[in-house]
């Protein structure tokens, strides 16, 4: 697992060993950032469940402002933070060890990006999109990956559906929040 692009590039990433943790594959990583890529630029990010941060770290590779990384595991917590040195972004994130329902539901934080990839088969998405739909500022948008057989998540209000794209066993939804000038 590594950087794929931007000030960080090829730089290796670790993630925490067990059935818990899936991270995103290359593929699946690069695709996402492409359907991104004009969003980036100076946003606030919030990586919730993160697991090895590499989703956020990404984005701060490719000139995201700041991003926060939200994981209840000690072991995701201690990988997100060795990869957020080894990347030299340390000042560019902060790093929260709390449940992410939890996280989303009482920070008073608002974000450009947010970056969805709950543990499978739990139907997280479903539960926490419309929270998450709270906290994006207009413009912003929400990354749901989610397994190919789960249902299709379903925009909260205000709020539309981008695209679905599939990779193999793995779909990625993208949600956004129009700005008013957008929405007229």
């Amino acid at each position: 697992m590594r950087v794929i692009t931007g000030t960080a590039r090829g730089r290796k990433l670790v993630a925490p060993e067990g059935m818990d943790v899936r991270p995103t594959g290359d593929k699946v990583k690069e695709a996402v950032f492409s359907a991104i890529q004009f969003d980036i630029e100076g946003s606030y990010v919030l990586d919730l469940f993160a697991g090895s941060g590499q989703m956020g770290i990404e984005a701060l590779s490719r000139g995201a402002e700041k991003a926060v990384f939200v994981d209840s595991s000690k072991k995701s917590v201690n990988c997100v933070s060795e990869n957020i040195k080894n990347t030299g972004f340390v000042k560019n994130s902060v790093i929260v060890t709390r449940d992410s329902y939890d996280y989303i539901r009482y920070t008073s934080e608002m974000f450009d990006i947010i970056i969805l990839d709950p543990p499978y088969r739990h139907g997280h998405i479903a539960k926490i999109l419309p929270l998450c739909a709270e906290k994006l500022n207009e413009g912003g948008s929400i990354v749901c990956e989610y397994e190919k057989d789960a249902p299709e998540p379903v925009a909260p209000d205000n709020m539309i559906l981008r695209k679905v794209y599939s990779y193999g066993k793995i779909n990625v939804a993208i949600f956004i929040k129009p700005s008013e000038e957008e929405s007229e």
